[in-house]
C-alpha cells in the first residue's frame, strides 16, 4: 500500500485516476519472469527490479551459479563493460504483450456457485438453434443433449462422488453447405461456456511446419480469456477433420494426416498440455500454462467427400445375380447416403481405429433440397432476405421476394452444388444492379423481385411513391 501511495504522490492530480485504473488491471493479471517467461502460479514468488522488471527465484539461483562456477576474470571483465547505470531499463522488452498474459486464479470466495438450475436443457437449446438453423433435426438434437451432458459433467467434477462420467465426443458428418459450421457458431452465441472453432487443415506433426497439435487448446485459452480453469470446461470444434485422413498410395512421411490423427489421440482422451500464450508456436519469448483436457467437449466436423463411394461399395458387396440380387445402382441417387455410415466404412476412408474410438457419437446432416433452401432464405432470425432488406430499408425502399422468385433462387443453388452458399453468392450476382441504380432516383418505393428477373427474362419490378408499379430493363 505504501509503494501505491509513493507512486501516486507523483503524478498529477489529472492523471492519478489512469495510473489507479492502470495498476487494478496490472493486479489482474500474473507476474511473469523476465528471463524464462513463465507466470507466477509456477515459479512461486518473484523478485522484482527496477521499471518493474520480475525474475523468479530460480533464474536467479542459475544465474548465480554461473557467476561462481566460471572462471572468467571479473576485474577484466568488468573494464570492458559500460557503466551500468548507462542502461535504461525501461527499453528492455519486459512487458509480455496484452493477449499473452496470464489471468491470476479467483479466489474460492468469488468463484460464482453453478448449479443445474444455469444448465439449459436439451429442448431449450434447441429451441434456439431451431431460430437460426433451419432442417437438421437429428443433429440438433444429437448435439443439445451432448452440450446438456457436458455442463452436468462439469458440475460433476467439481463436486465429490464416486461416480465419474465420461466425456462423449462428437464426429459430425455432412455435405459441404449443409450447415455443420454453422451450426456450432450459433451455438457459440448461444453458450456460457468458452468454445473455439478451429480448423484441422494447418495442423501437422510437431516439428514441421505449421500448426501444432496442442493450438486447438490455446485457441480455447483464448476464448476463455486466459482463464485456465475456465478453458477446461469449455468446447473445442474442430473443422474439416476428413483433411486429416491416411494418406493412400504415398510413400512419404504422412505428417499432415496419420500423424495429426495419432497426436490428437491423448488430446481427445485427456490429458495435461503445455500451451503457449496468445500464440500458435512455443518459443522462448511466450508463456506456457497447462491445460488438462480431460473435461473438455471435442467436436469434430467434416464434409468426406468420398465417403458416399465408400459406402455404395459396401452396400453393393451382394451379389447381382440370383432372386435376391439387389441393382448396382441402386444408391447412386440416395441423397442421404451418408445416414448408412458405419465406422468401418471410416476407417475405410482413412480414419485410424483409435481416433474413432475417441469420438463415441456419430451424427449426420443431411443434404439440402429446395423446400429447405427456400426456408433458409426468408425463415432464419438472420435470414440473407431479412439482411437486404434491412440494406434497402435504410434508403427509405422496400424490398419483396415473390414466391416463385425463391424457387428459382432454390433451383439455381442445387445446380451449384455448394448447400447454402450458393445462395449468397446468387442474390449477390442479382442484387448488384438494384443495390446501385436504387439510390440515384429518391422518388423509389419498392422493389419486387420476381422469377422472370431471375430467369433473364424480365426485370423487377419498382414501384414509385403514389404510382403504379412498372418494370426496367434488365443490364
Amino acid at each position: 500500500m505504501s509503494e501505491d501511495k509513493d507512486l501516486l504522490e507523483n503524478v498529477p492530480e489529472d492523471k492519478k485516476d489512469d495510473v489507479s485504473k492502470q495498476k487494478t488491471k496490472e493486479d489482474e493479471y500474473e507476474k511473469v519472469c523476465f528471463l524464462c517467461r513463465r507466470p507466477e502460479s509456477k515459479t512461486g514468488p518473484m523478485i522484482t527490479l527496477p521499471q518493474n522488471i520480475h525474475i523468479c527465484t530460480d533464474c536467479m539461483q542459475k544465474s548465480f551459479d554461473t557467476m561462481n562456477n566460471s572462471n572468467i576474470n571479473y576485474n577484466d571483465l568488468m573494464s570492458h563493460m559500460p557503466n551500468i547505470s548507462m542502461i535504461d531499463l525501461s527499453s528492455l522488452p519486459n512487458q509480455v504483450p496484452e493477449k499473452q498474459r496470464v489471468k491470476k486464479s479467483k479466489p474460492e470466495k468469488e468463484k460464482k456457485s453453478f448449479t443445474m438450475k444455469d444448465v439449459p436443457p436439451p429442448h431449450k437449446i434447441k429451441a434456439r438453434l431451431d431460430e437460426y438453423v433451419i432442417g437438421q433435426e437429428h443433429a440438433k438434437k444429437v448435439i443439445s443433449v451432448g452440450v446438456y451432458n457436458h455442463y452436468k459433467r462439469v458440475l460433476a467434477s467439481e463436486e465429490s462422488n464416486d461416480v465419474e462420467i465420461a466425456k462423449s465426443n462428437m464426429l459430425m458428418i455432412g455435405p459441404t453447405g449443409s450447415g455443420k459450421t454453422y451450426l456450432v457458431q450459433t451455438l457459440a452465441r448461444l453458450l456460457d461456456v468458452p468454445l473455439a472453432i478451429t480448423d484441422a487443415t494447418s495442423l501437422t506433426e510437431a516439428g514441421y511446419i505449421g500448426d501444432d497439435i496442442e493450438s486447438v487448446v490455446s485457441k480455447l485459452l483464448a476464448a476463455a480469456d486466459n482463464d485456465v480453469e475456465r478453458a477446461e470446461h469449455g468446447i473445442i470444434f474442430i473443422d474439416e477433420i476428413d483433411k486429416i485422413a491416411k494418406k493412400k498410395n504415398t510413400n512419404q512421411r504422412d505428417v499432415s494426416g496419420e500423424a495429426v490423427q495419432q497426436g490428437m489421440l491423448k488430446l481427445l482422451e485427456g490429458s495435461d498440455v503445455e500451451v503457449p500464450v496468445g500464440a500458435n508456436s512455443k518459443n522462448a519469448m511466450v508463456p506456457l500454462t497447462t491445460v488438462n483436457t480431460s473435461n473438455i467437449l471435442f467436436i469434430c466436423g467434416g464434409a468426406f467427400p468420398d465417403l458416399g463411394e465408400v459406402i455404395k461399395e459396401r452396400l453393393n458387396k451382394k451379389s447381382a445375380i440370383g432372386f435376391q440380387s439387389e441393382l448396382r445402382d441402386k444408391y447412386d441417387k440416395d441423397k442421404n447416403i451418408l445416414d448408412k455410415v458405419t465406422v468401418e466404412d471410416l476407417r475405410n476412408f482413412g480414419m485410424v481405429p483409435e481416433f474413432l474410438g475417441r469420438l463415441p457419437i456419430i451424427f449426420t446432416l443431411q443434404g439440402l433440397d429446395k423446400d429447405m433452401l427456400v426456408k433458409i432464405l426468408k425463415e432464419p432470425k438472420n435470414a440473407i432476405l431479412k439482411q437486404y432488406k434491412k440494406l434497402l430499408d435504410m434508403d427509405e425502399v422496400k424490398l419483396e421476394f415473390a414466391e416463385d422468385a425463391l424457387e428459382a433462387i432454390a433451383e439455381k443453388a442445387l445446380e451449384k452444388d455448394t448447400g447454402a452458399r450458393a445462395l449468397r453468392a446468387i442474390l449477390e450476382e442479382y442484387m448488384l444492379d438494384i443495390m446501385y441504380e436504387i439510390p440515384k432516383d429518391d422518388s423509389i418505393g419498392e422493389v419486387v423481385i420476381t422469377r422472370a428477373y431471375i430467369e433473364h427474362t424480365g426485370g423487377p419490378q419498382i414501384l414509385l411513391r403514389g404510382q403504379e408499379p412498372y418494370q426496367i430493363e434488365q443490364k
